[in-house]
């Protein structure tokens, strides 16, 4: 699935900030066949986000949500929110990371 195929079943993909520590990426789908059709894919998973971000898939907090038809993923921030080497203040653009990555999959 590349991320023209997520952005299809998807109404909404963002990051953002969780607090000064962590960032939350949200995938909120259109319907729910589109959700499940995301859940089962396994392209969201908890590898992916550690792959990405350098992290021990221990420290991804992956949750799906039935009722909300989205998938909620939460990592440390990989440096705290406003320091000197922060380079995303506000983690809005660290979905495109992620985006990225389903592309280069796809090739």
């Amino acid at each position: 699935m590349s991320s023209a195929r997520l952005l299809d079943l998807c109404s909404l993909v963002r990051s953002k900030n969780a607090g000064p520590f962590e960032l939350t990426f949200d995938f909120v789908c259109h319907d729910e066949a589109g959700y499940r059709e995301l859940r089962d894919s396994g392209l969201l998973t908890p590898e992916l986000f550690a792959n990405l971000f350098a992290l021990n898939e221990d420290k991804v907090g992956f949750h799906a949500h039935d009722t909300a038809l989205a998938i909620k993923v939460t990592i440390p921030r990989p440096t705290v929110q406003g320091a000197l080497d922060d380079a995303d203040c506000y983690g809005g653009q660290q979905y495109a990371l992620v985006l990225d990555a389903l592309d280069r999959e796809r090739s």
